[in-house]
């Protein structure tokens, strides 16, 4: 069975990096993928914002802070038609868990946030020079059973690049929340080594 990311770009992962290869494709049964590094900054320095984020800390999906040199620990599950994901932020207050489930369908990517699922975020996938890029296409919360689409006005616009540096060999990522007439509002970045492992 194909990974959401295969789904999304058709079953044609040709264009990206061979050492990519590995995160994007499916894992097989009785595996899970490991990645440890540390993140170059997390966060946001507008304070600001961080009761809002102190809000969605709570759910685990981001968190009310601005750090720097952050080690890492991202655990990939794989699920029927999806992937369950563990990233493990160690600040120095303590670690902090982000957790989403990303699946794939007719229009795309799905990525569900947080512990609840509450938060959607539709993503379009890209790959450029070896490199994945997936972009935001629409943001949805779920209440009452009802799917509820964010007004494009107000909505985060997400992007994440994800590369393979053949000089330092190891996995590159880097996450940016936007939002309208704001800027950029969060954000994280860093690198990693990553292999499938026996579960």
């Amino acid at each position: 069975m194909p990974s959401p990311y295969e789904a999304a770009l058709g079953g044609d992962l040709t264009g990206l990096h061979p050492q990519l290869r590995a995160y994007f494709t499916a894992i097989p049964a009785g595996r899970h993928g490991l990645g440890r590094g540390t993140f170059d900054r997390v966060g946001t320095p507008r304070r600001w914002l961080w009761p809002v984020l102190a809000l969605l800390a709570r759910d685990a999906v981001l968190f009310p802070v601005w750090e720097h040199d952050v080690p890492f620990l991202v655990v990939n599950r794989p699920g029927p038609d999806r992937v369950h994901a563990v990233r493990r932020f160690e600040f120095p207050a303590g670690s902090r868990d982000m957790i989403d489930v990303i699946g794939a369908d007719a229009g795309g990517l799905a990525d569900r946030l947080g512990r609840s699922g509450r938060l959607e975020a539709r993503l379009d996938a890209r790959i450029v020079d070896g490199a994945l890029h997936l972009d935001s296409a629409g943001v949805y919360v779920h209440l009452a059973g009802r799917r509820v689409p964010v007004p494009r006005l107000c909505a985060p616009l997400v992007h994440l690049t994800e590369r393979f540096d053949d000089g330092d060999q190891r996995q590159h990522v880097q996450v940016t929340v936007s939002l309208p007439f704001v800027g950029r509002v969060y954000e994280y970045s860093g690198s990693f080594r990553y292999s499938i492992e026996d579960a």
